[in-house]
């Protein structure tokens, strides 16, 4: 299906889905509607975007295409990365055009500014691919989940495998807004307690083309790490560049705290290759991981990202725990989605907890030589498997005022 996303007031469209996929004209008396609010034209297009609409029709799909008799309905919106757009929106959906859930939102400040929306109208919220570990910690909403990972299970995973191998000096190139200020803070707070020292920081905004006055920063503090506090197209970037200045081969590493399957794709293994780390989900993990994997790059020519493997997860789970519930009142769903366990595609182990967070493993990784790749998108070597309550934060630990 084409998509056209030049301005985010444009991008709505709705797509009645029955089992197969099959699009039916809409239900007059108000079918269950998910809005999906993602980057679909810039930096985070590729880890989000067209793919997490994917994983939202396989997760309808799979629970068979209706509730409560009436076909399930798809709308979409490109906020452009901008808080005001995508709380414009959210408000829009929530009010005239009777969105159920939205799920997705793209950076750290959209899902901030759509969750305002999501407690004013009491509707349900699902953040896959927004990272700040604030979503369910200081600014926690009783009507939000926090599926995928965040900065502070990343920072914890990677940061603490890379302090232990002797990284104890740190350089950041930090993406300027709140989801790379959360990266940075949370890390660095990783480095200092194993003992390690932060020796500075250089910002830049989001979607930047040029990198070198920041890896210039980076090679003169002569830190042995140089952590990449940024995502998406940004650490793409970054990484291109970085081995251009000769980072690496000057004796410096490179840390990606937040990256994707996609980024790897995207350098190759080439210069990838010897990264750490840390994802939620990987389409070669197991039999589960391959069959949906696969399954979705039949429909999209690519692997998923652990962001649209999410998002099939968490539509799938909510669409459920309506069902289990006999209605859409959103205390009585929510309810249902804490009681359940998550077990599916995406983990086998997952938890939803009152501060909104899922919890379940993430796996520490690090990217394989070229000779070491075997077959197309065989990208990773599997160092551990972390549970759960090892990588994200302790819950009395969040400041998260629903938390007593």
């Amino acid at each position: 299906m084409p998509f056209s996303h030049r301005m985010f007031a444009a991008t709505t469209f709705a797509v009645a889905l029955t089992l197969g996929g099959a699009a039916l004209a809409q239900s007059a008396d108000a079918p269950l509607k998910i809005g999906i609010m993602s980057d679909f034209s810039s930096v985070y297009s590729d880890i989000g975007g067209a793919g997490n609409v994917e994983g939202t029709k396989m997760a309808i799909e799979e629970f068979g295409g209706t509730m409560f008799g009436k076909p399930i309905e798809i709308v979409t919106a490109d906020p452009q990365n901008k808080a005001d757009a995508a709380a414009t929106i959210a408000r829009k959906w929530y009010e005239a055009d009777n969105v159920d859930m939205i799920i997705d939102l793209p950076t750290s400040a959209t899902a901030l500014a759509a969750m305002e929306m999501s407690k004013r109208f009491e509707k349900i919220m699902i953040v896959t691919d927004a990272a700040s570990s604030d979503i369910t910690g200081k600014s926690c909403s009783p009507y939000t989940a926090h599926w995928t990972y965040d900065t502070y299970g990343n920072a914890h995973t990677v940061g603490s495998a890379i302090v232990k191998q002797g990284g104890d000096s740190w350089f950041f190139i930090t993406a300027d807004y709140l989801f790379g200020h959360s990266i940075e803070r949370d890390t660095g707070d990783v480095v200092k307690a194993a003992g390690g020292k932060i020796l500075g920081s250089a910002r830049h905004p989001l979607n930047t083309a040029d990198f070198s006055s920041f890896l210039l920063q980076a090679q003169s503090s002569k830190a042995k790490i140089v952590g990449l506090a940024n995502g998406g197209g940004d650490t793409i970037n970054t990484i291109k560049q970085a081995a251009e200045f000769g980072i690496v081969s000057g004796g410096q590493n490179l840390a990606g705290i937040v990256m994707f399957i996609s980024d790897i794709h995207s350098l190759g293994l080439k210069l990838a290759q010897g990264l750490i780390i840390t994802e939620a989900y990987y389409w070669d993990l197991n039999d589960r991981t391959r069959a949906f994997g696969k399954k979705f790059f039949e429909r999209m020519k690519r692997m998923p990202t652990m962001n649209q493997a999410a998002t099939y997860s968490a539509t799938l789970h909510y669409l459920k725990a309506v069902k289990a519930a006999g209605t859409r009142d959103t205390k009585a769903v929510l309810a249902k989605m804490r009681e359940t366990p998550v077990r599916d595609a995406f983990t086998d182990n997952g938890v939803l907890r009152e501060d909104g967070r899922m919890v379940h493993s993430m796996f520490l990784l690090e990217v394989k030589k070229p000779e070491e790749s075997k077959y197309p998108w065989d990208y990773y070597k599997v160092l551990a498997e972390v549970p759960g309550d090892q990588v994200f934060r302790p819950m009395k630990d969040g400041g998260c005022p629903l938390i007593k």
